[in-house]
């Protein structure tokens, strides 16, 4: 399906409001509930999920949902937004700004448009398929990093903890002599956001959801980087693990965590 550039524009005007309401919640008190030990939702999560449901709605009346949390075990249909309202809802509750809003648009088999929107930080990415990306409206690139040992590496531990703290440690092992260094900020959509635009040079996690990378993936791709899973087969969303780079250190980084992939 095709669509005009001022649609893209359209989309990104939507989530950005809709990122009004995390930016006026964000001295507000919490109303905080637990899907998981480490799994948390808000009330500006719900929130932020109707308000764009809402607008969406209107610009795509045809088109259907994959939300987070009002309707996160639906199907991808021919016309589906995947919505991740507050990716890194842990670092809202307690005050930090690594927040995301993410919503790809897929159609028929693929994500068309993306769009990461970080209201705390004052910057929204978004991509079209075959189009290109870009960071507050400047196009943006991957970034020239070829040596692991120059390469900023980016990660994410997943909820069941417990049932993953061997691989985790064993990648850090791996990974952290390796490179320049690893951060964990807490929000998936964040970290391929930023390894589209360059400033992180890879990134690599396990348990992720569609919603988490619906977005991201887009903005890599359309800025020349490279997506997968860690054993180099094609990434599709919902799979298990996501890896993404520049493409330089892909095979290097590749090479990393497989060291600790039980």
């Amino acid at each position: 399906m095709e669509f005009e550039a001022s649609f893209l524009d359209q989309v990104v005007q939507a989530v950005c409001e809709a990122g009004r309401i995390i930016v006026q919640n964000n001295d507000k008190p919490r109303s905080i509930r637990y899907k998981g030990r480490n799994d948390l939702v808000t009330d500006t999560d719900i929130a932020v999920e109707e308000d764009l449901k809402a607008r969406l709605s209107r610009l795509l009346p045809e088109s259907s949902f994959l939300a987070e949390e009002t309707s996160g075990s639906a199907f991808l249909g021919d016309l589906t937004w995947v919505i991740d309202p507050v990716d890194g809802t842990t670092n809202f509750a307690h005050g930090l700004p690594m927040v995301a809003t993410s919503v790809g648009l897929w159609s028929k088999g693929q994500i068309v448009l993306g769009v990461v929107n970080l209201p705390l930080l004052g910057e929204v990415f978004s991509a079209a398929l075959g189009k290109g990306a870009w960071m507050n409206g400047e196009s943006i690139r991957v970034s020239e990093t070829r040596d692991l040992d120059q390469a900023l590496i980016a990660t994410g531990f997943p909820y069941a903890i417990e049932e993953n703290i061997d691989e985790v440690l064993a990648q850090l092992r791996a990974v952290l002599p390796a490179t320049r260094g690893v951060r964990r900020p807490g929000a998936a959509a964040l970290d391929l956001a930023y390894v589209a635009c360059g400033r992180y040079d890879g990134f690599y996690e396990r348990g992720l959801n569609s919603w988490d990378t619906s977005a991201g993936v887009l903005l890599v791709g359309e800025a020349g980087g490279n997506v997968s899973r860690y054993d180099g087969s094609p990434y599709a969303l919902g799979d298990a693990d996501i890896m993404a780079s520049n493409g330089h250190v892909h095979a290097g980084l590749q090479e990393l965590v497989a060291r600790g992939v039980s």
